[in-house]
């Protein structure tokens, strides 16, 4: 408590103490210095970004709907997590994994796993579990399915969306800035980021970044700490383009509150907004070194060469806690914990040609190429339930902190593990867009032949256990018609793909490999831009196959896809300066996902942890032309299913966020101090019910007071 009154009587004194700078003799050049200050600090949706093979697309182009969140919102918004800036996307949700803080991300219904985020254009390359933003100069998401523009996802997530982080590059002007931030309980830290070119026209850019932050967050005894660098090296120079990024990331989390799982017949109460159930002996420890090259070269103004290359060398370890309810009325419960070391080596590398041409009133542009990504994941694990996997006695609401359970299971080599598992992704691809009236009618047809290879090694002697290879050819239409100025409507159909599975023991065609799976997306809308204001709509529905096994007989049973989950929607967002001063950034999801041709009677019933709304907004408001910018938000989520049969579910649930910046002079130099309170209302309520491994809630964030400040030399 001392702490936070500290931060906040600094924080007051460094409005009141600049504040005097205005009134120097220099005040008029101190105006366009704030005015200049409070342009750059505008936090902003840019609607385009990377469109996988196709290129760097502006949206109303593309016959997909994609957005980028700027690095201005990454800096105001003082996220610690990718999640927490995805929380400004009205149709992402965030979740957590099992036991861990690794976020995932759910995307029209359809999990996104933190292996399967690219990092510019590559996957594998990205941290895994937690991302640190500060690092990237933009957070771009790309709604739907992209096995043709991306490639499958090596972790086979991806189906309802991918996101894609874009690393800083040194800018024209200068950049030198300090940045320094307090986060609820006790949490502390700061950041730097430095920019310049050089050369005579410039050609050389480099940008270093980096912060540091720990402490106790808003959570009880909950403790996170980060530390990041990162280097962009970059060459321009005529037709050629060269680019060079390197990053290092340690994360550690002690005392993780965990995911509820539930084993009862009702919803116990959400507990204390505050309290933790997690034990003091939990941790993760996270450490990545990661980069890639990339270059282009114009072969003429009409066709560009380009190729990339990435690698990841990421280390895990940590004991991981969890909690399931056993009586919903007096929160009783056991729990258990699981110690797991693990590393993985992760490569990725993309080619190809692109070329534009233009004839007879029609123009084209054709993309060939390929990609290829190898990852070794090398893991133990040690079950520790105690005697009879019976695990601890432990509560929901009056949560005792007990010793470490003694050891239940252990499987691979905990000292120094071995590889448990390898996987192999190659593809080749093509398309063609075809421009007709002047590029107002956009047509779009692609292909891409993928090979997906899954290698399984036994935890016990390391010796190989399976392996699945199958080959599979995603194929993309997409049309773009412009028929005004400022509006695009647009269709597509393209596909998901998933690696096939291998018939589990216990049915007759145990072992079988089945081939890699599709899901299929049909979606249509439209795109409106009108200057400082953006709007788009899009309906979509996307069909995933699901397997499980079936009566053959005899007592005897089958795997195979028999099932499958439906999902339809309405998508709408919009974004931009409504009026001088005020800008908006909104939108909503309605989403329909069901369930079909289920083995246990479920049919037609909602697929669980997906909620049958979301809503966002984020409103800013510049009060005078040099005074204070006004920031809020609320984000509202729908009910969501808990299990299968839909006899449990939790009710929707609405977060409101409040926020303050203000840019002053401080020496001749813009200074920002910035104040928010995510959650003003400290409401306690479950998050989401998403799990990929069974039934289980994860609370949201309490109260969380943030204070930063930055400035530019």
């Amino acid at each position: 408590m001392t702490l936070s009154r500290t931060a906040v009587s600094l924080f007051s004194l460094a409005i009141a103490t600049p504040a005097l700078a205005q009134e120097a003799p220099h005040a008029a050049s101190d105006e366009d210095v704030v005015v200049t200050a409070q342009k750059e600090n505008r936090t902003e949706v840019t609607r385009g970004g990377s469109v996988g093979v196709l290129g760097d697309k502006d949206a109303a182009d593309v016959p997909f709907s994609i957005k980028s969140y700027n690095a201005a919102l990454i800096l105001n918004q003082q996220p610690q997590t990718l999640g927490q800036v995805l929380e400004n996307d009205p149709s992402i949700r965030t979740t957590y994994g099992f036991g861990n803080a690794a976020e995932q991300f759910v995307i029209r219904g359809f999990t996104l796993y933190g292996d399967d985020i690219g990092f510019n254009g590559l996957y594998g390359i990205t941290p895994r579990q937690l991302v640190a933003p500060e690092l990237y100069d933009s957070v771009q998401v790309l709604n739907g399915a992209s096995a043709f523009l991306n490639g499958a996802a090596p972790g086979g997530s991806g189906i309802g969306g991918s996101v894609n982080l874009v690393s800083k590059r040194a800018g024209t002007a200068p950049l030198t800035r300090l940045t320094a931030n307090y986060t609820s309980g006790s949490h502390i830290g700061g950041s730097f980021d430095i920019g310049r070119r050089f050369g005579v026209d410039g050609e050389w850019g480099v940008r270093v970044n980096g912060a540091y932050r720990s402490g106790d967050v808003a959570i009880d005894n909950e403790f996170r700490r980060a530390a990041v660098l990162g280097a962009g090296l970059d060459y321009r120079h005529g037709g050629l383009r060269l680019s060079l990024d390197l990053a290092y990331q340690r994360i550690q989390v002690r005392n993780l509150r965990p995911k509820v799982t539930i084993a009862t017949a009702a919803i116990p109460a959400v507990p204390d907004a505050e309290h933790n159930y997690g034990q003091s002996f939990s941790y993760t420890t996270l450490r990545d070194i990661f980069g890639a090259f990339r270059a282009e070269y114009d072969l003429a103004p009409n066709a560009m060469l380009y190729a990339a290359v990435g690698a990841r060398d990421g280390s895990e370890r940590g004991i991981y806690d969890g909690i399931t309810v056993t009586n919903a009325v007096t929160g009783a419960a056991t729990g258990n914990a699981l110690f797991v070391p693990r590393t993985d080596n992760n490569e990725a590398a993309e080619a190809g040609l692109r070329v534009k041409l233009a004839g007879g009133g029609i123009s084209q542009e054709i993309n060939v190429g390929g990609s290829l990504i190898r990852q070794v994941n090398r893991n133990a694990y040690d079950f520790r339930y105690g005697p009879g996997f019976a695990g601890y006695a432990t509560n929901l609401y009056t949560t005792p902190q007990v010793a470490l359970p003694s050891s239940t299971l252990v499987g691979g080599n905990l000292a120094d593990p071995f590889p448990v598992a390898r996987t192999r992704l190659g593809s080749a691809f093509a398309s063609d867009t075809f421009g007709f009236a002047g590029d107002r009618i956009l047509l779009t047809a692609g292909l891409r032949l993928q090979t997906i290879t899954n290698i399984s090694y036994s935890y016990a002697t390391g010796a190989e256990s399976a392996r699945t290879r199958s080959s599979a050819a995603t194929p993309v239409v997409g049309l773009v018609v412009k028929p005004v100025a400022g509006l695009s409507l647009f269709a597509n159909r393209i596909e998901g793909l998933q690696p096939g599975s291998v018939a589990p023991v216990g049915n007759v065609n145990a072992g079988e490999i089945f081939p890699a799976y599709k899901s299929t997306q049909y979606e249509v809308g439209g795109k409106l831009s009108l200057g400082r204001f953006n709007a788009s709509l899009a309906a979509f529905q996307t069909t995933l196959p699901s397997a499980y096994s079936v009566a053959a007989g005899g007592g005897l049973f089958r795997y195979g896809l028999f099932g499958e989950q439906r999902n339809r929607g309405l998508e709408l967002s919009f974004d931009g300066e409504l009026t001088r001063g005020l800008r908006v950034i909104a939108g909503g999801t309605v989403i329909d996902a069901t369930l079909r041709k289920t083995s246990n009677g479920t049919d037609g019933n909602t697929a669980v942890g997906v909620p049958d709304y979301t809503i966002n907004a984020n409103v800013e408001w510049d009060v005078l032309h040099t005074g204070p910018t006004l920031t809020g938000r609320v984000v509202q989520t729908g009910k969501q299913q808990v299990n299968a049969t839909n006899t449990l579910r939790i009710p929707e649930w609405t977060r409101f966020d409040l926020g303050a910046r203000y840019v002053v002079v401080a020496g001749g130099r813009p200074l920002t101090l910035r104040a928010g309170v995510d959650n003003v209302a400290n409401r306690r309520y479950w998050a989401s019910s998403f799990d990929s491994f069974g039934t289980a809630l994860l609370q949201g964030t309490p109260r969380t007071f943030k204070l930063s400040g930055s400035i530019d030399f």
